[in-house]
């Protein structure tokens, strides 16, 4: 369910109500990153329980680089 590109909403923590993407999950955490305030090279882990799992899963190009990751992210703002 919590498969590399999965678009989830964060429900803890500075970053509440933003989208992220999911990098990998690992467990009872996933590694996150959005881009921006977490970049694909500085990822975030977080609780499973403090996220919300969205339908929508980012393709591959998302992960090239933060810009592309930022943009797909803009439509679930």
């Amino acid at each position: 369910m919590l498969e590399k590109g999965r678009v989830v909403i964060s429900l803890k923590g500075r970053d509440k109500g933003y989208p992220l993407a999911v990098l990998r999950a690992q467990g009872k955490s996933v590694i996150v990153c959005d881009g921006k305030e977490r970049p694909i090279d500085r990822p975030k882990t977080k609780n499973i329980r403090h996220i919300e799992p969205t339908e929508h899963v980012l393709g591959e190009e998302a992960f090239t680089s933060d810009r592309h990751l930022r943009l797909a992210l803009r439509a679930y703002r």
